[in-house]
C-alpha cells in the first residue's frame, strides 16, 4: 500500500467533488476575468456564509491573497505587527515587505498566538518620523503552530487593535479546521469577533489551487481589484477557481474536509503518546502534529516517511494530516514509529 505523506496538506489531491466541478465549469466559452456564472454563484456562497456585506476577490495561492489583502490595508511607510513564527513572515519569501513596501514588526510567541501585550510593545513609536508606524495586526487561524485562537481571544485582539487605530487581518489558510475545532461558524470567527480582512484558505482543504480574499470593510473592498491585478493574481479564466469555492461551501463540504483531517490528527496524537521517548509539544487543536523524537530516531523516519522537521535543533517534527488521510495511513505510520523507536 502506498504510504500517503504527512509532511502537509498542500501534498494531498484534489476531493473528488471539486474535480467534478472544475470539469462541470469546463463547457463552453464564458465570460473571462470573473464575470462569469460561476463567478457570481461562489460570491454568493460566501456572502451565506459571512454576511451581505462581504466582498470576495479570488486568487492563484495563499501568498497572492496575503499580500494582495494586507496591501489594501497598508502603505509603504506603515507596518503590520505579527508573530515572529508568521507565515507572511517566514513562509512567503519576503513578498509582504517586497511588494507592500512597509514592514513586518514581529515579536516571540511559543503557540503562534499575538497576544495584546505584545502588540502594545510595538506600539511606543507612533507618531514618529523615524518608524514605521504600525496600522495592522495579523493573526493566523489556525496558528503556526496548529493551536487555534478562541472566539473569545480574536474579539479581544479586534477590539485592542481598533481601539489604537489598527485594522486586522486574519491568515486563514486552515480557518475550517480552526471552525470545525471550534463548533462555530465562519462568521461567528470572523465578522462578528471584528476582523476587517481574512485570506480563505481552499488548498489545503480539498481544492486543486485557489484562495480568497475576503473583505468586510466597505473602504478596505473599493480598491481591492486594482490591487488584486497590480499584485499579478487576477485569473483570466476565474470559473475554474470560483467554482472550486462553490463547492466547497454547498453542502458543509468544508466542514467534512476540515473535521475529518481534524480527527485524524487526533488519532495520530493519541498513538504516538503511547510511545515511549516521543513528547507532543503543542495541544492538538486541529489537523497539525508537533512531537519531539531522538535524533537518531527521527533520522531513521525520515527514511520511510515524509514530513517536516519543525526545529532540527530540538528533533521537533510537524505532522500534517488532510481530508483524505485514512486511519490506515495514520496505523501504518505508528507502526513504523513504534519500531524505530524500540
Amino acid at each position: 500500500m502506498t504510504k500517503k505523506m504527512l509532511a502537509s496538506d498542500n501534498n494531498s489531491g484534489i476531493h473528488p467533488a471539486i474535480l467534478e466541478a472544475i470539469a462541470e465549469a469546463n463547457s463552453g466559452h464564458a465570460p473571462a476575468y470573473g464575470d462569469d456564472s460561476w463567478t457570481a454563484a461562489a460570491t454568493a456562497k460566501f456572502k451565506e456564509q459571512f454576511g451581505e456585506k462581504t466582498a470576495v476577490f479570488f486568487t492563484f495561492n495563499g501568498t497572492g491573497a496575503n499580500v494582495t489583502g494586507l496591501k489594501s490595508m497598508v502603505r509603504s511607510h506603515q507596518a503590520i505587527i505579527c508573530t515572529e513564527g508568521a507565515h507572511i513572515h517566514m513562509d512567503e519569501g519576503g513578498a509582504a515587505e517586497g511588494i507592500i513596501g512597509g514592514k513586518l514588526l514581529t515579536v516571540p510567541s511559543s503557540d503562534g498566538k499575538l497576544t495584546i501585550n505584545r502588540i502594545a510593545q510595538q506600539l511606543h513609536h507612533i507618531g514618529s518620523q523615524h518608524r514605521s508606524q504600525p496600522r495592522a495586526i495579523s493573526i493566523s487561524q489556525c496558528t503556526e503552530m496548529g493551536t487555534v485562537y478562541t472566539l473569545d481571544e480574536i474579539k479581544e485582539l479586534c477590539d485592542f487593535a481598533h481601539s489604537n487605530g489598527l485594522y486586522v487581518h486574519m491568515d486563514g489558510a486552515r480557518i475550517s479546521n480552526a471552525a470545525a475545532f471550534l463548533g462555530c461558524s465562519l462568521k461567528e470567527m470572523t465578522v462578528d469577533a471584528g476582523i476587517d480582512m481574512l485570506s480563505f484558505g481552499g488548498t489545503k482543504n480539498g481544492l486543486m489551487v485557489g484562495e480568497a480574499v475576503v473583505c468586510f470593510r466597505e473602504e478596505l473592498a473599493a480598491d481591492l481589484k486594482y490591487i488584486r491585478k497590480q499584485s499579478m493574481q487576477l485569473g483570466s479564466k476565474m470559473r475554474f477557481i470560483a467554482v472550486q469555492f462553490e463547492r466547497l461551501l454547498t453542502d458543509d463540504l468544508w466542514l467534512e474536509n476540515a473535521s475529518h483531517a481534524n480527527r485524524m490528527a487526533q488519532l495520530l496524537a493519541e498513538g504516538m503518546k503511547k510511545i515511549s521517548g516521543i513528547t507532543i509539544t503543542q495541544p492538538v487543536q486541529s489537523n497539525a502534529v508537533f512531537a519531539v523524537l531522538p535524533q537518531d530516531q527521527l533520522e531513521e523516519l525520515q527514511k520511510l516517511h515524509a514530513f517536516a522537521v519543525w526545529n532540527k535543533e530540538h528533533g521537533e517534527i510537524r505532522l500534517i494530516t488532510s481530508f483524505d488521510t485514512t486511519a490506515t495511513d495514520i496505523e501504518l505510520f505508528l507502526a513504523d514509529v513504534a519500531k524505530i523507536c524500540e
